[in-house]
């Protein structure tokens, strides 16, 4: 049984394999309309059974999109309409009556440590579609969406400008299993995780922590960020944004990248915050492309768990 819960868990061939599957699926249905099956449907016998007990647009309609392309059945479970929600039953318990019902689960979820404790009485495999910790499924789409555009990453750089935060986890994981340079600019008080800059360094991976943007962002192929403020953060608002003014995307900081960089942006956008209008609607915004790149990312992972 295989779960894709972080990308430091998944041997490299394994991910080369995923984004390379993804990149051919998507080629092989580029005339065909979104609701449509791939001619290759490997999944019309299965049911994904997909778990929010942190809300959703682009996991929960890229997922439902996914599994339906691959000519699956889904169920969303709202814990707050269940007994397991409600405390009810346990962890346990829901686990073992839910790998009765299905053949693979997607949680997103607040607290990484849940999501772990989820997975550990489950006989069938799951996906981690977000936890506080990290954000694996998106930065596999962003590394599709970077390749499609820019080629291989390998040795490529990536600057992440602000908080070092679940995305950023991901990230790390993945500089060190695909090989590519990250730059990351953030105020000292919001470094990213020690444990994970501790493996990777443990990887050889190359990652310079600054608390300079125009360094990060200095020649690089790629610039990224996310919401400065994160839904159901519990933090002081006005200070965190204070603390993260000088670290947002704008022109400046795009013109001190090569001159094709892309900027991505994982989504939901605070305009005018953490990415002005004219990046996120310039020339150089692979955003759109990003959150399509979801639905096919996302395909290939559940493709590779079941398989």
């Amino acid at each position: 049984m295989k779960n894709f819960i972080n990308i430091a868990d998944i041997e490299k061939k394994d991910l080369r394999k995923i984004i390379d599957h993804a990149k051919s699926q998507k080629e092989k249905r580029s005339n065909l309309n979104k609701s449509a099956i791939d001619p290759e449907a490997y999944l019309t016998d299965k049911i994904l059974i997909m778990i929010f007990e942190k809300s959703s647009t682009r996991t929960r309609i890229s997922f439902e999109l996914a599994m339906k392309q691959l000519g699956g059945q889904l169920v969303v479970l709202n814990p707050k309409e269940s007994h397991y929600g409600s405390g009810d039953e346990s962890v346990h318990d829901t686990a073992k009556v839910l790998s009765q019902y299905g053949d693979i689960v997607m949680m997103r979820t607040t607290k990484h440590e849940h999501f772990l404790e989820f997975s550990k009485h489950l006989d069938i495999p799951i996906i981690n579609g977000l936890t506080n910790l990290s954000h694996p499924c998106q930065i596999m789409s962003d590394i599709m969406t970077f390749e499609e555009l820019k080629g291989p990453i390998t040795n490529k750089k990536i600057a992440w400008l602000g908080d070092g935060n679940n995305v950023v986890y991901s990230l790390i994981e993945a500089s060190a299993q695909f090989n590519f340079e990250l730059a990351i600019a953030c105020p000292k008080q919001l470094t990213p995780n020690k444990k994970i800059l501790n493996w990777a360094k443990s990887k050889k991976a190359k990652i310079l922590i600054t608390n300079d943007p125009n360094k990060a962002a200095s020649l690089a192929d790629c610039v990224m960020t996310d919401k400065w403020i994160s839904m159901g953060d519990k933090v002081n608002k006005k200070k965190k944004k204070k603390l993260l003014k000088p670290y947002q995307v704008n022109n400046k900081i795009m013109k001190l990248a090569k001159n094709d960089a892309i900027f991505m942006h994982c989504l939901p956008a605070s305009r005018g915050e953490e990415v002005t209008d004219e990046v996120m609607d310039g020339k150089q915004s692979a955003v759109w492309l990003e959150a399509l790149n979801r639905v096919h990312a996302q395909k290939s992972i559940i493709e590779w768990c079941l398989k």
